[in-house]
């Protein structure tokens, strides 16, 4: 299986699930409706994504997408916003190739020290799909695998 970074933005809300849901959701830092984490699409996290498939949409992000997620909703400690300063200050490369290097495996989120590691979304401008939050992708809906779909659903949530 080729290695490829995964964006996951949790679309169902903490009410009326399973502790074993929501314990999945807490380890993959999803804690509220409209988190986003980046992780790679290895075993340990594809079994976790398997079973919260039904609360959370998720596919393959590319590297512009998340330059703009980083630039725009990226957090460090006490609130502040990450700067393109920051990053140079710290790891001397501009936000656009820390974002390349990520995709590429070359670095990853939490080598930039005081970095969230996860980001707050507004919900979709136009709303989600015609089905909604509780039907698949693949049947119309906004929840479970979108291939390279979720980079059209992070921009509207930007």
């Amino acid at each position: 299986m080729e290695q490829r970074r995964i964006a996951i933005i949790r679309i169902h809300g903490m009410k009326g699930l399973r502790k074993q849901i929501k314990d999945t959701c807490f380890k993959l830092r999803l804690y509220k409706k409209h988190n986003c984490v980046i992780v790679s699409n290895s075993p340990d996290y594809m079994g976790m994504i398997k079973k919260i498939d039904n609360y959370v949409a998720w596919g393959e992000v590319n590297p512009d997408i998340l330059r703009l997620l980083l630039e725009k909703r990226g957090k460090l400690a006490r609130k502040e916003r990450l700067r393109e300063s920051y990053v140079q200050e710290k790891l001397n490369i501009s936000l656009t190739d820390f974002a390349s290097d990520i995709i590429n495996f070359k670095r990853e989120l939490d080598n930039l020290p005081g970095l969230k590691l996860f980001f707050k979304l507004n919900p979709p401008k136009g709303g989600f799909e015609q089905g909604g939050i509780k039907k698949q992708f693949s049947l119309g809906g906004a929840a479970g695998y979108r291939k390279n779909y979720i980079n059209k659903l992070i921009e509207k949530m930007l």
